[in-house]
């Protein structure tokens, strides 16, 4: 239990930190990044998390900071925020496909690629992924219980929260008045009464067109 509560901290000291600063690379200076080109940015986005992994990698016992020991009560808690986060997943994998998490359609030339995502999980909120991206880390967190992954997840918050920002910002460049509409009608984070009946009724209408 030592052992996979040392690696799962040591997957978030080490992985978060280099994956939140390279979205703070790439958004602000979305431009440049399309001018260089899908292939040649990630490249050289690997070789940077990588790079950047090392030294992390050599002072992890430091950023695990202290151990707080194995807790059936924080493991517990790690369960239900993981069953959360994969069902999140599970809900929008269909939609986000691999080549949207990976950013490719926002690194088209003239910035047009891809489509707006506005079905299933995107129907009740704008940000399934990072919602299960913050529990997928509190769990990470609260399964290895030390406190130097409490803290990164807990700075990771409003740095994402920056990052969502970012993002809608190049989401109302990407598609105009057809985000806008979107961004009126469907909250950030938390879903609202209107969404969640919305999306009920579509379900329900789904269920008996299949019918």
């Amino acid at each position: 239990m030592d052992s996979a509560r040392y690696f799962f901290g040591c997957l978030i000291v080490i992985g978060l930190p280099p994956g939140i600063v390279w979205w703070f690379v790439i958004h602000p200076f979305i431009d440049v990044w399309r001018r260089v080109g899908k292939e040649l940015t990630f490249i050289v986005g690997l070789v940077l998390l990588f790079a950047s992994m090392v030294p992390l990698y050599w002072v992890r016992d430091t950023l695990l900071m202290a151990d707080l020991g194995t807790s059936l009560v924080t493991t517990a808690i790690a369960v239900v925020l993981a069953a959360g986060a994969a069902y999140i997943a599970f809900k929008r994998r269909k939609h986000l496909t691999t080549a949207i998490l990976m950013g490719l359609p926002e690194l088209e030339e003239g910035g047009k690629g891809g489509s707006l995502l506005t079905e299933g999980p995107y129907s009740v909120v704008r940000n399934p992924r990072y919602i299960e991206m913050v529990l997928g880390v509190f769990a990470y967190a609260a399964f290895s219980n030390y406190v130097g992954p409490y803290v990164l997840a807990l700075v990771s918050i409003p740095l994402i929260h920056m990052i969502v920002i970012l993002e809608e910002r190049e989401l109302r460049d990407r598609f105009g008045p057809e985000y806008d509409a979107y961004l009126a009608s469907v909250p950030r984070y938390w879903p609202s009464r209107s969404t969640l009946i919305r999306s009920v009724i579509l379900k329900i209408s789904s269920i008996r067109c299949e019918i």
